[in-house]
């Protein structure tokens, strides 16, 4: 299809969303466990070198059938494909050479490893092949060769932040020209290196009851939980949008900035200066004031350093403005999916802002007065959201944020909270 020359100005929109997480096997699923404060946080079994019931996480049960080799792969295709349809998409409409695909990088396949210490027969009938899930951009390159997408296909790894780069890496190509249309978005699972290595680090949380050890912002926090999940964006330029008819359109992308810390690889600076600028910068880009922003989706671990240098971050940027402006940490209810976690928790902001609905900060029963924002506590709470901001604060000191709005006539659904 005939298109005109792409502007560096003209919006671009979200015209679908795919979701898969442990309370949920699709958008509407996830979005309505996640507004009424259900976790999906169990003990866990059958990791590689990690005895049972050890270690909590948040992990995805819908594809038993599914080897956990395969598992990341899986789920991206499976939000990929719930993205693709929801934008409504009419292939007769659609340039493959001009449709682009931002997957984030993602744990390889240990396969070999483990065969060597007999968990399975690598040359048995019906093994995966070698080539399955070999490389870290192996889920940008099974969604995009499903798809016969011929555009830019680009995926970073910058651990938790990684989510939210690739987004914003799909939106740049189209903002230069190199595309009209992307998916973009992350998937991340419970890989058995991840667990060790963060169990090495002692930020994982533990409690006598699983759904209660990540308490962002909460005096009693200890850490995060691991969780497995994914979501995919369809993003393209308006004009796009509306030449090949598309059903609806979401939200408006409206700036963002990506930074860094020169600190350390894991802790974080205390005075925050590098948050807050980030803050600053993405509404300028945005061509935001402080008191716009209506919510802030927080990177929220329940580490006690990460909540309190975002906190302080917030104020900083903000100022008085942070007053008014609603919190909450989805990472209480979710887990940390690490690679995922800036899709996911992007994909949610999106949905808050359609539906006027904060969802809640789940496990947040002594708040710490040092995290002294509105966190939304325990229960969600309807309000009119019109631009919301997602932040990612990544091990290595990668800083990123990203502003939305929501679009005009968007279709609200309605919202039920917790009893």
């Amino acid at each position: 299809m005939e298109l005109s020359q792409p502007s560096m100005d003209e919006p671009i929109v979200v015209t679908g969303i795919g979701i898969i997480a442990s309370v949920g096997d699709h958008r509407e699923a996830v979005w309505r466990q996640v507004c009424a404060g259900q976790s999906g946080v169990r003990r866990l079994t059958g990791l590689l070198g990690i005895p049972d019931e050890l270690m909590i996480g948040a992990p995805v049960d819908v594809l038993a059938d599914v080897p956990r080799r395969m598992k990341v792969t899986t789920i991206c295709r499976l939000a990929a494909a719930e993205a693709v349809a929801d934008a409504g998409l009419d292939w007769t409409r659609v340039d493959r050479e001009r449709f682009g695909c931002a997957i984030s990088g993602h744990m390889g396949d240990t396969g070999f490893v483990e065969s060597q210490l007999g968990m399975y027969d690598d040359s048995a009938p019906g093994a995966l092949p070698w080539w399955a899930q070999w490389m870290p951009n192996s889920s940008c390159v099974s969604v995009a060769n499903e798809y016969g997408l011929l555009g830019p296909r680009i995926c970073h790894s910058t651990a938790c932040a990684s989510g939210l780069i690739d987004i914003l890496a799909g939106v740049r190509s189209i903002r230069d020209g190199q595309c009209d249309i992307a998916v973009v978005g992350s998937g991340d699972f419970l890989h058995p290196l991840f667990a060790a290595g963060f169990d090495q680090m002692r930020v994982l949380a533990q409690h006598d009851d699983p759904q209660q050890a990540c308490r962002p912002f909460d005096r009693a926090r200890s850490g995060f939980v691991m969780g497995e999940g994914a979501a995919i964006f369809v993003v393209e330029r308006l004009s796009h949008a509306r030449r090949r008819g598309a059903e609806h359109i979401y939200a408006e992308i409206l700036g963002s900035a990506m930074h860094a810390e020169a600190h350390h690889v894991t802790s974080l600076d205390d005075d925050s200066t590098s948050l807050a600028h980030l803050i600053t910068e993405t509404l300028r880009k945005s061509k935001l004031q402080p008191t716009d922003i209506d919510y802030i989706n927080v990177h929220g671990t329940g580490t006690v350093q990460n909540d309190i240098v975002e906190t302080r971050g917030i104020r900083h940027a903000m100022g008085a403005a942070a007053d008014r402006t609603r919190v909450s940490a989805l990472k209480s209810m979710l887990g940390h999916l690490v690679n995922a976690s800036g899709s996911v928790e992007l994909a949610l902001t999106t949905l808050a802002l359609r539906d006027g609905f904060v969802p809640p900060t789940a496990n947040l029963t002594n708040q710490d007065p040092q995290c002294d924002l509105d966190c939304t506590p325990l229960v969600g709470c309807h309000l009119p959201l019109e631009h919301a901001m997602k932040l990612s604060v990544a091990f290595g000191g990668h800083l990123v944020a990203v502003a939305i709005r929501r679009w005009p006539d968007a279709q609200a659904r309605p919202v039920e909270t917790a009893a």
